[in-house]
């Protein structure tokens, strides 16, 4: 039941539109998940889907682990008293998809709410839509239905409108052969490997911003070894390395570690880069199988080198 859990704990977070269709399927921007929104319904500034101009319907759009909808889908054939509310197959261009429908209550008042799971082959697109009560003549359970039966889904999205989300610049992608945004976290994954063979066994950095960090010196030290203990997927490691450096002419902080990682316990060799400038700290890792890692290591240096504000 865990992902059964997820989709309710990600059911608040959205809304839908229309009483009419508009002319093409649109993916928000960094999605692989689009549809053809009912007209009114605009890409949505701080999220990820799409809403009206007054933020009352909104379509949130996310992704989960592949193993999400076969975990849904099994629950809902072979155990559907499970469920709460009944769940209906529908058939996209993906493949067929089950949603459900309900009523249920916000900060606004009552709303129909209607949650949809489809297969993405390397992931499980989800969709959740919320219509207030007085918009529910508009936006019907049909028009609603036929909106989500209009959902594709896109192998990549272009690395550039990735690149677009980041808080940040990216001036050398260091030849990696994938580029993914992660999500509304605001960080950037760059690999060799892929979600169907795990990203562990190849070379792969991960970029992103930390909001606080110390301004003290003498605080770096300590913050640089417990964010390098915490890196996620890492076990079984020690730190060889941790020392104070100059990034592009700013304060940072090197930390290496000799672990395991991933399903395989992939012996690797990982750096975490830590750049600090105001309030907050730029964190870089690269990781690296053992046997890979003076070949990576350039890769990684010269990624890191061309990390610049966005501005």
């Amino acid at each position: 039941m865990t992902y059964l859990r997820l989709l309710s704990a990600l059911a608040w977070l959205t809304v839908t539109t229309g009483g009419a269709f508009a002319a093409d399927q649109v993916f928000p921007t960094g999605a692989r998940i689009g549809m053809t929104p009912l007209v009114g319904l605009v890409p949505a500034k701080t999220f990820t889907g799409f809403e009206t101009e007054d933020q009352s319907v909104k379509v949130l759009i996310a992704e989960l682990p592949a193993a999400a909808y076969g975990e849904v889908m099994n629950t809902f054939k072979n155990n559907p008293a499970i469920a709460s509310v009944k769940p209906e197959s529908l058939e996209t261009a993906a493949g067929t998809a089950y949603y459900t429908v309900d009523n249920a209550k916000n900060t606004s008042g009552v709303i129909r709410h209607y949650s949809m799971i489809l297969s993405g082959g390397t992931f499980s697109g989800y969709v959740d839509v919320q219509v207030p009560e007085n918009a529910t003549k508009i936006y019907s359970d049909d028009a609603v239905r036929q909106m989500l039966a209009s959902a594709v889904i896109r192998k990549e999205v272009p690395v550039n409108e990735q690149l677009s989300l980041m808080p940040f610049k990216v001036g050398n992608l260091g030849d990696f052969k994938n580029v993914r945004a992660l999500g509304a976290t605001g960080a950037l994954l760059l690999a060799d490997g892929d979600e169907t063979k795990g990203f562990e066994a190849a070379p792969f950095m991960v970029i992103g911003l930390m909001a606080s960090a110390p301004t003290e010196p003498e605080d770096r030290a300590r913050f640089a070894d417990q964010a390098a203990r915490a890196i996620p997927g890492l076990h079984t490691g020690h730190i060889t390395m941790s020392e104070p450096v100059r990034i592009e002419s700013m304060a940072g902080y090197e930390t290496r570690i000799d672990g395991t990682s991933g399903r395989d316990n992939t012996p690797v060799t990982v750096v975490q880069w830590m750049r600090f400038g105001g309030q907050g700290a730029m964190r870089v890792i690269g990781s690296a199988p053992r046997d890979q890692w003076e070949k990576a290591f350039p890769r990684f240096r010269a990624v890191r080198d061309s990390i610049a504000p966005r501005s």
